[in-house]
Formats: C-alpha cells, structure tokens, sequence
C-alpha cells in the first residue's frame, strides 16, 4: 500500500522539535489532494524524513493523534482521518511552519482581490509603493462547509503580480509566498486580540451581531527588514483559541 508523503521541513533547533515536527506533518496533512493516500509512512520512516529521534516523532504523532489528525493501529499502521474536524487551537510558537500549519486544512472563496493604493493604516508598513495586491478570502470547515474566518491580505505588488488566485483556494498565503513563489521569509510577528464582531464579519461567519471573535494581524518579512504582506483574519470565538507555548530554552 502506497503512503502519503508528507513535506520536508528545515527544523530551527531553538524550537522542540517534536512541535515543530507536529505542525510541519499537519500541515501537510490538512492540505493534502483527495486522491493522496491515507497511511502514514512507519515512525522510523518519518523520523529518518524530518532526521529526529523515533522517540520525538512519536511525541509528534501523539500530539496529531490527540487532536484526531491521525488514527494509530497495532500492526495495521497509522492512517490520516479523512473527515478530521479542522477547527483548531491557533498556536503561535515562532516559526514560519507554524504559521503554515495553523492557517491550513480549510477551503477558501476568494471574495475579492486586485491592486487598491496602499490603505493609510497600513502606510508604515510599506512606505516604498503607492499601491498594494489586496486579497479577501472566506475560509471554510472542508468537512460541514461552515465559515470559520475570514482574512484580508495585503501584499507587495511584485509579489502580487506573480499570484495565481487559485492558489490561495487551498493554500494559506505564507504558503504560496513561501512554497510556490520561493520567497525568503525572515520572520512573522503575531498579534492576537479579542473584539466583537462587526456586521461585515456576523454576516460572513454566520455569527450574532457583536458575539466574541479573534483578531488575528500578521506581518510578514523578508531577509532584508521588508514587510511583504499583512494579514488581518477574524476567527470565530466559539471555534478557536489562542494559546502560546514558551521554550524555556
């Protein structure tokens, strides 16, 4: 029986690798084609493709199985759960795989996207161009087709020049700058905060005027102190949290 194949992965050793490793092989998981296998390679497969310990990607796969990503079986193997629920934590850790893997495993309608003049807000982030790739996307739950968020993007024009659309049906944006245009991303800074929902967002999460919701910001950079895009996305307060994990190393 063929296995999936999930993606490589350059771990920071600064970060437990085990999370790393987690969050690199959910990603892949989440956005993975229909007709890709559903067995995982074994553990000493998978920990020979990341280079860690057996024991660390066990540690990982435990942390997929508990989120019910994956189920394990004596002798059979360990086997993706096709109809997994996607809602889950939102879980900063400092690491671009972990941005990757938390905006992954849902569908998105692109509402809108084009060049607009650079928003006065945002004026500080891009001081350099007079206009910016604007990019508004609903993201669904693949499983019951519920809204879970929504996130407008605002990206450099040359970066958005070489955009394919279709690409960010299935892909977050950090994905596509990252994987498909080959950008160097030197960091992201995070910032997560609670607000009520405003009648735009009610209306595309399908939620009550002013229920609780997360405001998520991400600005992303590349090697040269550039921001190439902002994102603001609202997440659904009943379907999200937000924790952040501190390594004490």
């Amino acid at each position: 029986m063929t296995s999936f194949a999930p993606d490589s992965v350059v771990l920071n050793r600064k970060l437990p690798l085990w999370y790393q490793v987690s969050q690199s092989l959910r990603a892949s998981i989440l956005g993975r084609s229909p007709e890709d296998p559903l067995r995982l390679p074994t553990e000493e497969q998978l920990a020979g493709h990341y280079g860690v310990s057996v024991l660390t990607m066990r540690q990982a796969l435990k942390e997929l199985e508990d989120e019910g990503l994956i189920s394990r079986h004596r002798r059979r193997g360990t086997f993706i759960e096709p109809d997994a629920r996607r809602g889950a934590p939102v879980r900063l850790l400092g690491s671009v795989d972990a941005i990757v893997a938390q905006q992954s495993g849902m569908t998105s309608e692109l509402l809108e996207h084009g060049p607009v003049p650079v928003p006065v807000p945002l004026a500080e982030h891009f001081p350099d161009v007079a206009e910016v790739g604007a990019y508004h996307r609903l993201r669904c739950d693949e499983t019951t087709g519920e809204p879970t968020n929504h996130a407008r993007n605002w990206v450099r024009p040359e970066l958005a020049a070489r955009i394919d659309p279709d690409d960010l049906v299935r892909q977050p944006m950090t994905k596509v700058l990252r994987d498909v245009l080959g950008v160097d991303i030197s960091r992201i800074t995070d910032t997560v905060e609670a607000r009520l929902a405003d009648p735009e967002t009610a209306r595309l999460l399908e939620v009550p005027l002013l229920s609780p919701i997360l405001h998520y910001t991400g600005i992303t950079y590349d090697t040269r102190g550039r921001v190439l895009d902002v994102a603001v996305i609202h997440y659904r307060g009943d379907r999200f949290s937000f924790t952040v994990t501190l390594d004490a190393h």
